[in-house]
C-alpha cells in the first residue's frame, strides 16, 4: 500500500514501525494478565504509524494527525498468538529506503500489550477486529531534521516471526 505525502501537509511526515494486535473477541475489563489478553486476541501484525507532526502540534489528541488518506497502512497478514511465540519478545525494525531508522525489542515498550488491553478494556468495549497500535521504539523522525519522509521513499517495517511490511511513499494525487 502506497502512503502518500499530503499536499496540504507535505514537510513532516514521519513513520513509527509498530507492532499491531488484533482483537479477536469482543470484550471488556479484561485483567492485566497474559493468558487473559491472549484469549482475546486474534493475533499480531505490522502497523506502519504514519503521523504528519506539524499538525500533531495543533492538536492534542493526535487524532488528525494520524488519520489522512493513507497513514496506517496495517499487514501484509495476520500471525495467530499461537504461531507468534512470546509477543513481548519480538524484535522491531524500520528501514526508510534502506537505511535502518529504528531497531527495538516489544520487552522495551513503556507498556507492555497486557497492560496496554487491560487499561483500554476497562474504558471501552473492544470489538472483533479492532487493531490496536502497541508503541514504537525510538527512531522516529520527529525532532531529527532531514529524516521525514518525502516522495521516492519505501518504508519497510520488519518485526520478527510476522514478517515485513513495505510501504513506498509518493506525493499525493492531486
Amino acid at each position: 500500500m502506497l502512503v502518500w505525502i499530503p499536499a496540504i501537509a507535505p514537510d513532516e511526515i514521519d513513520y513509527e514501525g509498530e507492532l499491531g494486535l488484533v482483537i479477536g473477541k469482543r470484550c471488556r475489563n479484561v485483567p492485566n494478565e497474559k493468558n487473559a489478553v491472549l484469549d482475546v486476541t486474534a493475533g499480531f501484525t505490522i502497523v506502519n504509524d504514519v503521523s504528519v507532526r506539524d499538525w500533531q502540534a495543533l492538536e492534542p489528541g493526535m487524532v488528525v494527525s494520524k488519520s489522512f488518506d493513507t497513514h496506517g497502512p496495517i499487514g501484509p497478514w495476520i500471525v495467530t498468538t499461537d504461531e507468534i511465540g512470546d509477543p513481548l519478545d519480538l524484535r522491531v525494525r524500520t528501514y526508510v529506503s534502506g537505511d535502518l531508522r529504528q531497531d527495538g525489542h516489544t520487552a522495551d515498550m513503556l507498556f507492555n500489550l497486557y497492560e496496554q488491553v487491560s487499561y483500554l478494556s476497562s474504558a471501552f468495549t473492544l470489538e472483533v477486529g479492532d487493531v490496536l497500535s502497541t508503541g514504537t521504539p525510538s527512531g522516529i523522525a520527529w525532532h531529527r531534521p532531514g529524516m521525514y519522509l518525502k516522495a521516492g521513499d519505501t518504508v519497510r517495517i520488519e518485526i520478527d516471526r510476522i514478517g515485513n511490511l513495505e510501504n513506498p511513499v509518493v506525493d499525493e494525487p492531486r
